[in-house]
Parts: structure tokens; C-alpha cells; sequence
């Protein structure tokens, strides 16, 4: 199986933590000289700090830039204007009962959750379709199938990703490019270990309670009733960006436990 990324430049956004960063991390590992993404300067010299202890045989670069807006984008593309491989990885996410869920929120998710790929896309995947090979992936998620009804904002902005990955995909064909997305469950983030330890704290229960109780009540379709370690979903991103995928394109791949009941 090649997984060898040696000579690709991947750019990863949202990659100062979480499954962004475990991606970054996998990469660099596989080869590829890895650009980690952040909003700010100090984000981005911190994790630039982990990674390269984590994978001191690894290429790092960084920049950093708001990629809810088209000027963060395009300064993105212009401190490193070619990628072989694109991890859309950014996004934002909260739970909110719908009639609480105001115009400008709506717009903040479509922005972060759904341009930025689109804006990114645009820039990098031409050049990929001229060098005839290339990877665009698309972290979307679950809830883009399963839409949770405290979080329907979300759950339309990841919709809205896969809709973008397979209509990308289209426009590749007979090429070397690739565009897939990779559905996670519930992962193991940083933000969700602080939400978690929150609820559990205002419920008067331990960490572990409140985390087993997700899957009893929010996701008890779960089949690995656990919550996924960031590297889990990073090793099919990986998987996905490398030469042994060729054939896998335009797919919506899912790493979330089993929680979508179908067998396709």
C-alpha cells in the first residue's frame, strides 16, 4: 500500500487542534511538508511547537487567517499559493434550540463551515487538475446525515459540505484529483472535553457519566459507544490524502461508530 506523500504540500485549516491537528500531524509523518492553520499568530506558533515534537521527522510551515472571510482566505492562498493536497478541516460548532438561533449565526456557520471550503477549493484545485493529481478533502460530519435538532445550524452547514464534495468530485473526472469527505462521529476535542466537563459539573456528575450519557440519550445508535480519539479520524484523512486512494472519489466516507444506520 503507498502511502508515501514525499514532495506534496499539504495545507490543513483548522489544524492548531483537534482532528485538524491530528491530520497535520499524520501527513507530515506520511512525507508531505504539512502547512498547520490557525486564526492567530500565537495559535499557530503553538501548534507548530507540538507538531514538531510530535513528529520531528516532519516539514512543518504556518500562517494564519480568518477563513470566514474571503480576505483570510486569499491571504491563506497567498503565503502558500500551491497544495497538493487540501484538508477543509475549519469549522464551528454549538448546540442551540432553533428559534434561539439568530440570522447572523446562521450566516457565521455558512461562512466558516461551508465558504471557507468552497473559497480554498477554488484557488488550489486548479492547480491540481493541471499537475493531474491532487487531494481535496472535506471534514464534514455526521450530523450533515443525522441532523442533531440541537444543533440544526451545524447540522445544515455540513449538509451543505458533502453537497460541495460530490459536485467537486464531478468536475474532476478522468483526472488524478480526488475530492471525498470524511464524516466523524463524536471525537475527543479539546472543545468537547470543556463542554462535557461543564454539563457534568451543572449536573452534579463525574466526566465519565456525562460522557457515557451521550451516548445513552443524544447518540444511542452509536455502535462503539465511545467517543473517537482525534487520531481515529485522522488516520482515514490520512488514508484519504494518499496515493493508495486513487480510486476513492467523490465518496462520503464515514469514521462516527456506526451511528447512521445504513449499510451503504
Amino acid at each position: 500500500m503507498n502511502l508515501d506523500l514525499g514532495g506534496r504540500t499539504a495545507l490543513v485549516t483548522g489544524s492548531t487542534r483537534g482532528i485538524g491537528f491530528a491530520s497535520a500531524v499524520g501527513l507530515a509523518r506520511l512525507g508531505a511538508r504539512t502547512v498547520l492553520h490557525g486564526r492567530t499568530d500565537e495559535s499557530v506558533a503553538g501548534a507548530l511547537e507540538r507538531a514538531r515534537t510530535a513528529a520531528p521527522e516532519g516539514e512543518f510551515a504556518a500562517v494564519a487567517g480568518d477563513v470566514a472571510t474571503a480576505a483570510g482566505c486569499d491571504a491563506i492562498a497567498a503565503a502558500h499559493a500551491q497544495a497538493d493536497i487540501l484538508v477543509n478541516n475549519a469549522g464551528i460548532y454549538a448546540a442551540a434550540p432553533f428559534g434561539d438561533i439568530a440570522d447572523a449565526e446562521w450566516d457565521a456557520y455558512f461562512r466558516t463551515n461551508v465558504m471557507s471550503g468552497v473559497r480554498l477549493s477554488r484557488h488550489y484545485l486548479p492547480g491540481m487538475m493541471e499537475r493531474d493529481w491532487g487531494r481535496v478533502v472535506f471534514v464534514s460530519s455526521e450530523s450533515g446525515v443525522f441532523i442533531p435538532p440541537d444543533m440544526i445550524h451545524y447540522g445544515f452547514s455540513k449538509a451543505a459540505q458533502l453537497a460541495v464534495s460530490r459536485g467537486l468530485a464531478e468536475t474532476t473526472a478522468g483526472s488524478g484529483v480526488t475530492v471525498n469527505s470524511v464524516l466523524p462521529g463524536p471525537t475527543w476535542v479539546e472543545t468537547n472535553a470543556a463542554r462535557v466537563a461543564q454539563r457534568a459539573a451543572d449536573e452534579g456528575r463525574t466526566v465519565e457519566e456525562a460522557k457515557a450519557d451521550v451516548f445513552e440519550r443524544r447518540r444511542p445508535s452509536s455502535l462503539l459507544r465511545r467517543y473517537a480519539e482525534p487520531e481515529e479520524v485522522a488516520n482515514l484523512v490520512c488514508y484519504v490524502c494518499s496515493p493508495a486512494s486513487s480510486a476513492t472519489n467523490g465518496a462520503a466516507l464515514r469514521v462516527d461508530g456506526g451511528i447512521v444506520k445504513t449499510y451503504i
